[in-house]
């Protein structure tokens, strides 16, 4: 079996991290703190702003929808489509939430660590 790397698509490798990105910006930013509504608004569905596996749906989703004017990635427009991205943009967005912060890595240590 023979894969040449260079030729291999990168468009999932641009939507994860675009995803990402908007998703960050969106639920951490605090250019959104005024407009960002509260946890308990809209009858609890305030909560998408501030959970980024939600938001990362819909920014997925939103993406998805976006696709035909970008060439740095390309999507067949379907239904199975779009939710696969919509997934993917909220699985990754956040596994990168939970690993990364503001001053990098994450390492948290627990008192059996301190043994």
């Amino acid at each position: 079996m023979n894969i040449n790397f260079l030729e291999l698509d990168v468009g999932w490798l641009w939507f994860i991290l675009a995803a990402y990105g908007l998703t960050q910006i969106l639920v951490y930013g605090s250019i959104f703190d005024q407009v960002r509504p509260a946890k308990d608004a809209w009858r609890g569905w305030g909560k998408v702003w501030h959970c980024p596996m939600c938001m990362g749906f819909w920014v997925g989703a939103l993406l998805f929808t976006l696709n035909g004017f970008t060439e740095l990635f390309t999507f067949d427009y379907n239904l199975a489509n779009l939710l696969i991205c919509g997934w993917l943009s909220s699985g990754t967005s956040y596994i990168f939430c939970i690993l990364f912060d503001d001053s990098g890595i994450k390492i948290m240590r627990t008192s059996k660590d301190e043994r």
